[in-house]
C-alpha cells in the first residue's frame, strides 16, 4: 500500500529481524528488504545510503505468521521447544543482529528473584512471585523445555480460585509476553531505534509507531509528549525536543468492522508525529 502511494519513484526500506519472514514476502521493484533490528536503524540507512526519508512506520510486537508456524514457542496454545527468540542463530549466517539467549534458558537457569521481577516489569502480573517461585520447584525435578510445560507449571501457580479459562489464559499471555520481550529486548531496541528515526527523518517527514501493548505504548508516548515538568524547565529529555509536532491527541484504534476482519488488531494503538522543519 506504501509503494502504491509512493509511485513512480519512491522507495521502501523493510526492516526485520526475522530472516525468515522476510524470505516470505514476494520481492517487488522499489521495496529493499534487509535483516536487522531498528536499534541500528540509522547504521542500516547510512551503510545503504537510502535517503532522503519522508516517512517512517514502526509495526512492533510479532507476526501472526510467527506465532502460529515459525515452532519457537511465541504461543502457549501450541506445544513447542521454549525459544522464542526473532531470529534464532542456529543454521543461519551470523548477523549483526544474532541472537543466543532463549526463554528454555531463562525458564531454567535464571534466579528466583530475577524471574519475579520480569514477570512484574514485563507483564504487570500480579501472581509473578507465585509463578516464579513454582517455576523453581519444578526445574529442580527437572528442565522444563516446552510451552505446554511452562503452561502447566504456571496453572499450578494460580491460586485455586482463579479457574475460569479467560483467567487463566490472560495470565499465561501475560508471562509468555514478558519472555518474548527480555529474549529480544524489545523497550530497549524500541527506544533506540525511535531516537534513531527522529535523527534520521526529514523536516515535515512523518514517525508512525502500530504497538500492542501498553508497555509499548507508554514508551512511545512519552517520547512523544515529554512530561509537564521537563515542558517548565525547558529540558525536555530525549533527542524530540522542540523537533515534532504530535498528529494523534489520542491514539487511533481499530474499527469494529476491522476488528470483525482481523481480531488481532484490536490490541493496535497508532499513534503519529511530523518532525518539524526547525
Amino acid at each position: 500500500a506504501i509503494l502504491e502511494k509512493i509511485k513512480p519513484d519512491g522507495k521502501v526500506l523493510g526492516i526485520d529481524a526475522d530472516s525468515a519472514a522476510i524470505k516470505r514476502i514476494k520481492p517487488r521493484k522499489r521495496l529493499i528488504l534487509i535483516c536487522g533490528n531498528f536499534k541500528d536503524l540509522k547504521k542500516i540507512v547510512q551503510e545503504r545510503g537510502f535517503g532522503p526519508i519522508n516517512g517512517i512506520l514502526f509495526d512492533l510486537g510479532l507476526s501472526s505468521w510467527q506465532i502460529e508456524e515459525s515452532n519457537r514457542g511465541f504461543t502457549f496454545q501450541k506445544d513447542e521447544a521454549l525459544d522464542m527468540r526473532f531470529q534464532p542463530t542456529a543454521g543461519q549466517p551470523k548477523a549483526d543482529n544474532h541472537q543466543d539467549l532463549t526463554a528454555l534458558e531463562i525458564i531454567n537457569t535464571w534466579p528466583e528473584e530475577a524471574l519475579k521481577e520480569i514477570f512484574r516489569k514485563y507483564g504487570e502480573e500480579k501472581y509473578s512471585w507465585k509463578i516464579a517461585k513454582q517455576i523453581i520447584w519444578e526445574r529442580n525435578k527437572g528442565v522444563i523445555k516446552t510451552t505446554f510445560a511452562l503452561r502447566e507449571v504456571i496453572k499450578r501457580a494460580i491460586p485455586t480460585g482463579r479457574t475460569q479459562r479467560s483467567s487463566i489464559n490472560r495470565v499465561l499471555a501475560r508471562i509468555f509476553q514478558a519472555l518474548r520481550i527480555v529474549v529480544n529486548d524489545e523497550l530497549e531496541n524500541l527506544k533506540q531505534g525511535l531516537e534513531q528515526a527522529l535523527e534520521i527523518l526529514e523536516p515535515n517527514g512523518r514517525l508512525v509507531v502500530i504497538s500492542f501493548h501498553s508497555l509499548e505504548d507508554r514508551i512511545v508516548k512519552r517520547f512523544f509528549r515529554p512530561t509537564t515538568d521537563q515542558l517548565a524547565s525547558l529540558s525536555r529529555s530525549g533527542p524530540q525536543a522542540g523537533k515534532i509536532k504530535i498528529l494523534t491527541k489520542k491514539p487511533v484504534m481499530a474499527s469494529e468492522k476491522e476488528i470483525k476482519e482481523n481480531p488481532r488488531s484490536r490490541s493496535a494503538k497508532m499513534r503519529a508525529a511530523e518532525r518539524l522543519a526547525s
